[in-house]
């Protein structure tokens, strides 16, 4: 019972998406039309995404680029700006959960070792923020843009024209965010010096990063990215097979499951897609804040042909609340490990921040698709 328990808390989405899939059977008994509900391209570049920035992880990059970076900031209002911006950057390569994973924990050993614990709260309710935002920029930087571009077979043109402005947007709010505290001047050293740790290794996922993202924008076939990215982890890396979220992965085959039976409802999809007409943008970001936005992404793509309104109000209604996007809970279950933490005012710092850029970042979005 406290497995069951455990596995409810840690998977809360993947539980969700199960209990839909299994209903949805009843409805539409298992044939092998299901089949055909399953997005294999999105699967397997999810896949090879997560164990390419694994190896990566695990030969210390991210470590040494991080440290290196602080090693140059000589104020506060400096070091707050590259803890954020380190999120905001990374999330667009490497996805915002795992800049959060990254990140935050560093961000907090770094306060803590400057004596900035005041600034915690802010410091980390705005690299949520960045990454979550950082993220929208690439057909790579979260679950929700990967399945998007690839279902609606979005040419990079009309991606980039969407989200470059957006998340340039972005970028001209977070900076005065992260200058607003008072200056004070510091002096940063750490305790070793990180240095990457494989340099056969980095190089390796290095060069998979590269096949990945041919694969992602169809310049090479997904099924040789994922050969690839197999083959190289069966001969010289099985160890990083561990790091993948198959999680993930399995509440993607569920969604695919539960909407791929709702379709073949035809009162169901004719009165979802009639209500959902004309206002894809606020529908995904309001329902992201329920279930979150890689579900609702998936759940109302089958329902509307507005890429672009659905590609924005999933990234943008990844903001507002705590569950609106899955990656924001890495940085409250971070924070609340902390000494001293005050998870009440984090809430309350963290949804009015959220607001503000949703609100902001919904009307520029309107004016931009309208």
């Amino acid at each position: 019972m406290n497995r069951i328990v455990r596995f409810l808390k840690t998977e809360p989405v993947l539980c969700v998406s199960a209990a839909a899939a299994l209903l949805s059977m009843l409805l539409v008994p298992p044939s092998p039309a299901y089949w055909g509900y399953l997005d294999f391209r999105v699967l397997s570049l999810l896949f090879c995404l997560m164990a390419v920035v694994a190896g990566l992880q695990s030969a210390g990059v991210f470590e040494v680029l991080s440290q290196r970076l602080c090693l140059r900031a000589n104020g506060v209002r400096a070091l707050s700006l590259i803890l954020v911006l380190l999120c905001f950057f990374s999330s667009m390569l490497i996805t915002n959960d795992v800049a959060l994973i990254t990140f935050v924990p560093f961000a907090i050993g770094v306060l803590g070792l400057t004596g900035q614990q005041e600034l915690l709260i802010p410091v980390v309710v705005l690299q949520t923020v960045a990454a979550n935002l950082g993220s929208m920029l690439t057909p790579v930087g979260n679950p929700q843009n990967l399945y998007l571009y690839s279902f609606y077979e979005m040419a990079p043109g009309d991606f980039f024209s969407l989200t470059l402005p957006l998340t340039g947007l972005s970028l001209l709010l977070l900076v005065p965010c992260c200058l607003l505290g008072k200056e004070r001047h510091l002096t940063i050293s750490f305790a070793a010096k990180a240095n990457v740790t494989d340099r056969r290794r980095a190089l390796l996922y290095g060069v998979l990063a590269l096949v990945c993202l041919l694969g992602v924008f169809r310049l090479l076939p997904y099924q040789a990215a994922l050969a690839a990215v197999l083959g190289c982890m069966l001969l010289w890396d099985r160890p990083r097979f561990r790091a993948v979220d198959y999680g993930l992965l399995c509440t993607f085959v569920c969604f695919f499951i539960f909407v791929g039976n709702l379709g073949q409802l035809g009162a169901v999809r004719a009165l979802v897609s009639s209500l959902l007409q004309g206002r894809e943008l606020p529908a995904s970001a309001l329902i992201s804040q329920v279930i979150s936005n890689v579900p609702a992404a998936v759940m109302l793509s089958s329902f509307t042909g507005d890429a672009r309104a659905l590609l924005a109000g999933t990234n943008i209604g990844g903001l507002g609340t705590l569950i609106a996007s899955l990656a924001s809970l890495i940085s409250f279950k971070f924070y609340c490990k902390t000494p001293g933490a005050r998870p009440g005012k984090y809430l309350l710092v963290f949804t009015g921040v959220n607001l503000v850029f949703l609100l902001i970042l919904l009307c520029c979005a309107q004016l931009m698709i309208s």
